[in-house]
C-alpha cells in the first residue's frame, strides 16, 4: 500500500511580526528561517517519516530554490515526482508568525499550476487498488475533480483536506472517501455524505463523524510557538495511524495526530518543527 500525496512543495520563510498588519499599514518584522514547506510536501514528509510508503507529487522549479529543495528532500525517506524540474520557479510561502501564536501566509502557486493532468495521472500510473491519494486545495476544481475520479476508477482511497477554500469544491464529496476540514472550511464547503469526516477545533480538538458513529478527541495542552504546519502534522499522522493500524479513521488515530500537532505547536518553523521519525514511532505505539 502506498500514498500518492497530490499537492505543492515551497521554500517557507518565516517572519516574525507583533501582529497582522492592516490595509495600508507597514510594520517590522525579522527573517526568522528558511524551510521546506507547501501542504503537500508537509504531509506527504510527516507520512513517511511515521513508516508509510509515500509518494509526492508536486514541481520544483528550476532555481536555486528548486536546489535547495532538491537537497532537502534527499534527506527524506519518500519519493518524488515528476523527475524534472519546471521551467520557472519553484513556490514560495511568506509565513508571518505573530506574537500571541497565530500565523498568516502568503502562498505562489505557479509551480503547482504548471503541472498538468497529464503529467499528474503519469506520476500516479502505479496506483494500485488499495492504494491512497491524497489532495489539498492547490489546484484547480477541474484539475481536482479529475484527479478524484481517475483514483476512484483505480479502486483507490480517497482523502481531501479542502485548503486553500475553492466554493466549488463542495461539489467533490462523491469521490471523497475521507475529508480534514477546519470548522470554517466545513461550514463553507457542507461536507455532507462523506463516510469518514474529520473536522478540526484548534486547541479545543477535533470531531470524528462515520457513517454509523460520532466521536470527540480533546486536544493535547501545549504552549504554542508557531502553529504553521500544526493541520498538516494533524492529518498526516492521523492517515498514518489508520493505515498502519488497518483500522480505518478512528478516535486512536485522532488522538495520535492531536499529540504530533502538539508536538509541532511548540516548536518554531514548519519542516523544522515536525516530530522526526524516531518521536513519530514512539508516539504511534501508544494505545490511548
Amino acid at each position: 500500500m502506498r500514498v500518492y500525496v497530490v499537492g505543492n512543495i515551497t521554500v517557507d520563510e518565516n517572519w516574525a511580526i507583533a501582529d497582522i498588519p492592516t490595509k495600508g499599514s507597514s510594520v517590522h518584522g525579522n527573517k526568522v528561517s528558511q524551510d521546506i514547506g507547501g501542504k503537500g510536501a508537509n504531509q506527504a514528509i510527516l507520512l513517511s517519516r511515521c513508516g508509510i510508503d509515500t509518494t509526492l507529487i508536486a514541481a520544483i522549479g528550476h532555481d536555486v530554490n528548486g536546489q535547495w529543495i532538491t537537497k532537502k528532500m534527499r534527506d527524506e525517506t519518500l519519493r518524488v515526482l515528476p523527475a524534472a524540474l519546471f521551467s520557472g520557479n519553484s513556490d514560495t510561502s511568506l509565513i508571518f508568525n505573530c506574537a500571541d501564536g497565530d500565523n498568516a501566509i502568503i502562498t505562489t502557486t505557479t509551480a503547482a499550476d504548471s503541472l498538468s493532468l497529464e503529467t499528474l495521472t503519469q506520476a500516479l500510473k502505479d496506483a494500485v487498488p488499495g492504494d491512497v491519494m491524497l489532495m489539498q486545495g492547490n489546484f484547480t476544481f477541474d484539475k481536482t475533480r479529475s484527479l478524484f475520479q481517475l483514483a476512484k476508477s483505480r479502486g483507490m482511497t480517497t482523502v481531501f483536506n479542502p485548503s486553500p477554500v475553492k466554493p466549488e469544491f463542495a461539489l467533490l464529496w462523491p469521490w471523497v472517501d475521507i475529508a480534514v476540514l477546519n470548522q470554517l472550511e466545513a461550514e463553507e464547503l457542507q461536507p455532507v455524505g462523506v463516510k469518514n469526516l474529520v473536522i478540526t477545533q484548534g486547541a479545543k480538538g477535533a470531531t470524528l463523524t462515520t457513517q454509523t458513529d460520532q466521536a470527540f478527541c480533546p486536544a493535547v495542552a501545549a504552549q504554542a510557538v508557531d502553529t504553521t504546519g500544526a493541520g498538516d502534522t494533524f492529518l498526516a499522522v492521523m492517515l498514518a495511524s489508520s493505515l498502519l493500524r488497518g483500522t480505518g479513521i478512528d478516535p486512536l488515530s485522532l488522538a495520535h495526530a492531536s499529540q504530533a500537532a502538539a508536538i509541532t505547536v511548540g516548536r518554531p518553523g514548519t519542516y523544522s518543527a515536525f516530530p522526526v521519525a524516531a518521536e513519530l514511532k514512539s508516539l504511534l505505539k501508544r494505545t490511548t
